[in-house]
């Protein structure tokens, strides 16, 4: 087995459920096979609409800008920044900690109950009538997420449907696969079983200090919290300044409107075509860095071309470009942290780090700057080669590690633990290995 392209522990798969308990362990691959496809089905539909309705709750107030809520509510100066960075800055907050009660009450209610949350706020926010009034709401929304005019039918329907779905949601996903009503005694058994081993860790175990800590003092975890970081200024910026951006090319707002469908639509195929190949190559890195040459391209155009239609193309560069970044990164850091509960703790962590990007993004694109806005192109350029800089120095130290480890210059820090103090060492352990 190669050491260096085998993320997680090198040990043999077979020895490890030789060794894991008195009886011998065993399933084909065809039964494991069929197990994931089944919960895939039960519960990444269900999560991918939610996650969708949570963005769309999160972005639609850039829709409802140039629809007539800027007027509405006299959203002059530097007011409508101010409302769109107050849902991030409660966001980030909130993360870590919402992902620790997470771990300890399951998904099953607590997903759904947060989608109810965001839902209702978002439909709440149809009815707002002033700029403080919307602060507010915008801040409820960063809660829950960690009508008369058109404005006003965005933030109601879009709200009246994540209701529906957050209560429909429990109903169709489990707990856990052990509580899969669409698996055998068997499969429950199995898809258990395989977690545990692949974790060397209850997957039910609940978060404590040290967990904290492994996953705090992770480089990996700062290498994807700062992509995330820059990804997150542009994936953030275009979702709440695109409609604007287009509008100010002199179309009209439903004109804008439209025309960003498009760019949505071909920047998530890629995203989900990139993740697919990133599972199926273990690699990482080098698709992160590579994709950041299309935003590189797109915000120099955006920066310095004055052609309407060539811009609207270098939109398309931006988005595609950028869209696969933020779960790249976090699908990364998650790669390179070992057990349930450090995993827990780093996803939040490196979605808290990462939010901040997001205010940023509010505060990039500012009305004295259209219609060519150069300093938020700028701004969004600059991250993009950051994100090119931090995914090649990610790949080179995971490579770099992964050598160190296979050579046996971790091993020291096996000496006199105990057999449940070297399963707790989690990516400190000399078998792990990263995912460059």
């Amino acid at each position: 087995m190669d050491a260096e392209k085998t993320p997680g522990y090198v040990a043999n798969h077979v020895e490890e459920q030789s060794t894991s308990s008195n009886e011998e362990i065993t399933w084909t691959e065809a039964e494991e096979t069929a197990i994931r496809h089944k919960l895939d089905w039960q519960i990444v539909p269900i999560v991918t609409l939610m996650y969708l309705l949570c963005f769309l709750d999160r972005a639609n107030i850039g829709n409802a800008r140039i629809q007539g809520m800027a007027k509405d509510l006299h959203l002059v100066g530097y007011r409508f920044n101010i409302a769109s960075s107050v849902f991030y800055v409660v966001y980030l907050l909130v993360e870590v900690p919402s992902n620790i009660i997470l771990k300890r009450v399951g998904p099953r209610f607590y997903l759904p109950a947060l989608v109810v949350g965001f839902g209702f706020v978002s439909m709440c926010t149809a009815w707002v009538k002033d700029f403080e009034q919307l602060c507010v709401a915008r801040a409820f929304l960063g809660v829950f997420e960690g009508g008369v005019h058109t404005w006003r039918n965005i933030f109601f329907f879009e709200g009246l449907i994540t209701i529906f779905v957050g209560f429909v949601a429990p109903f169709i996903m489990p707990s856990s696969p052990s509580t899969s009503a669409r698996l055998t005694e068997r499969e429950k058994w199995i898809a258990a079983e395989r977690l545990r081993l692949e974790h060397r860790a209850d997957p039910n175990e609940n978060v404590n200090i040290q967990h904290i800590k492994k996953a705090v003092f992770n480089i990996n975890n700062y290498v994807c919290a700062g992509g995330f970081f820059c990804i997150n200024i542009t994936v953030q910026g275009l979702s709440i300044f695109m409609p604007t951006v287009l509008n100010d090319l002199g179309w009209t707002a439903t004109k804008a409107q439209l025309y960003t469908v498009p760019v949505y639509v071909s920047a998530s195929v890629v995203a989900i075509l990139v993740g697919f190949l990133s599972d199926k190559t273990r690699m990482r890195g080098i698709w992160l860095a590579g994709f950041t040459f299309l935003g590189i391209a797109g915000f120099s155009i955006l920066r310095w071309n004055t052609d309407e239609n060539i811009r609207y193309m270098a939109v398309y560069f931006c988005a595609v470009g950028a869209f696969p970044g933020g779960p790249g990164f976090l699908s990364w850091g998650l790669n390179n942290s070992a057990g349930p509960a450090v995993r827990a703790v780093s996803s939040g962590w490196i979605v808290t780090l990462g939010t901040i990007g997001g205010i940023v993004a509010t505060w990039s694109y500012l009305v004295k700057d259209a219609p060519k806005y150069p300093i938020g192109h700028s701004i969004n350029l600059s991250a993009q080669v950051v994100v090119l800089a931090l995914a090649s120095f990610g790949i080179v130290y995971c490579k770099w590690e992964n050598r160190v480890r296979a050579r046996g210059g971790r091993d020291h820090r096996l000496q006199g633990l105990s057999e449940q103090e070297k399963l707790d060492l989690g990516h400190h352990h000399p078998d792990f290995r990263y995912m460059a």
